[in-house]
């Protein structure tokens, strides 16, 4: 699994022009499933990104997670974080999960976050999202389950 995770002061998503899910501040979350992944990619995945230091303390040092600050998080599935661009123009999807398997882990890492007491939100998985952020920061991280992604 794949995430881009963006520090933000309030995000939100919407599927033909109506609000789905809104945040303040916390973190917005864009998941990518790849083929292989398991369960245990999405445990690890729920696990790192709350606990993630990045949140100021009261020093101005990057030294809370969103658990310590109580933020919010918006998870968006998008399956084209798994494309490869290294040949041609056009990017490859093959190594992104089938949508039967992408969308259980995805509503699996969501269930994980929810455990740990963190206010979720989500998209709609498989539809055509606007999604609308201010960064905070900015801090965006690049964050996989895996080091050896095929893509």
């Amino acid at each position: 699994m794949r995430a881009v995770v963006q520090r933000v002061k309030k995000s939100s998503v919407s599927v033909d022009n109506k609000v789905i899910g809104e945040i303040g501040g916390g973190l917005l979350v864009l998941l990518g499933v790849a083929q292989g992944d398991t369960p245990d990619d999405a445990e690890y995945l729920a696990d790192k990104i709350a606990n993630l230091r990045i949140f100021e303390d009261e020093n101005g040092k990057m030294n809370k997670s969103l658990i310590e600050t109580q933020g919010e998080m918006l998870v968006v599935s998008q399956f084209t974080l798994c494309g490869d661009c290294r040949k041609g123009r056009r990017p490859s999807f093959i190594n992104a999960a089938r949508p039967e398997q992408a969308n259980g882990l995805y509503e699996y890492f969501v269930k994980q976050v929810r455990e740990k007491k963190i206010s979720v939100k989500t998209g709609k998985f498989g539809a055509m999202m606007a999604v609308s952020l201010i960064n905070d920061g900015p801090v965006t991280l690049i964050v996989e389950s895996k080091t050896d992604l095929k893509s």
